[in-house]
C-alpha cells in the first residue's frame, strides 16, 4: 500500500491540483496530516507571477494561495488511486490583510490551512499567509464546495 507523500517539490504539488505552469503558486508541501497542510513559496517575488497587475502582486491574491493549498490538501486526503472531489472556493469570510501588496515582502511566505469541519458537499477551512518570520500578511475562513455541476464542470441538460 502507497501513502500520500508527507513533502513535495512544485512538480509534485502541480500533480495534484487543477493549477498547472505559472499558476500553481506553491513550491514546497512542508507538512501536512488530515485536519491541516502548511506549504511555502516563492512565486509572489517573480514578475511573470499570473496574478500580478500594474499595481503589484495584491494582498487579496493571498486567498489563491489558500485556496491551492486547501485544494492539495483534498487531493493529499483522496483515497489512493481515487481522484480528489472537483471543488470550488465558494466564499471567503472574515479576511484581514495586514500589508497591501506580496510582492514586496521578503522571504518565503507560509500558507497555512485547516480544516474547520465539512462533509461531502462542502468544506470549511481557516487559512494564514505569513512571512518567513511569522507575520501574518492574511488570514480569514474559506468553505469549498465540492461535487456539484460547476465545480465538476458538468452541464444541466
Amino acid at each position: 500500500m502507497t501513502t500520500a507523500p508527507q513533502t513535495l517539490d512544485r512538480a509534485g504539488i502541480a500533480q495534484r491540483i487543477p493549477h498547472s505552469g505559472s499558476m500553481c503558486l506553491l513550491d514546497r508541501l512542508e507538512r501536512w496530516d488530515t485536519e491541516s497542510i502548511h506549504c511555502s513559496t516563492r512565486t509572489h517575488t517573480q514578475p511573470d507571477n499570473p496574478l500580478r497587475t500594474a499595481g503589484g502582486l495584491l494582498a487579496p491574491n493571498a486567498i489563491e494561495y489558500a485556496a491551492q493549498a486547501m485544494a492539495l490538501h483534498g487531493g493529499l486526503l483522496a483515497a489512493e488511486g481515487s481522484a480528489p472531489s472537483a471543488g470550488f472556493l465558494a466564499s471567503a469570510r472574515s479576511v484581514r490583510f495586514s500589508v497591501a501588496r506580496l510582492d514586496d515582502v521578503a522571504g518565503a511566505l507560509q500558507v497555512q490551512a485547516r480544516r474547520l469541519s465539512g462533509d461531502t458537499n462542502q468544506i470549511l477551512y481557516e487559512f494564514a499567509v505569513t512571512d518567513s518570520d511569522g507575520l501574518m500578511l492574511a488570514e480569514g475562513r474559506a468553505v469549498v464546495v465540492l461535487n456539484t455541476p460547476l465545480a465538476t464542470g458538468a452541464t444541466a441538460s
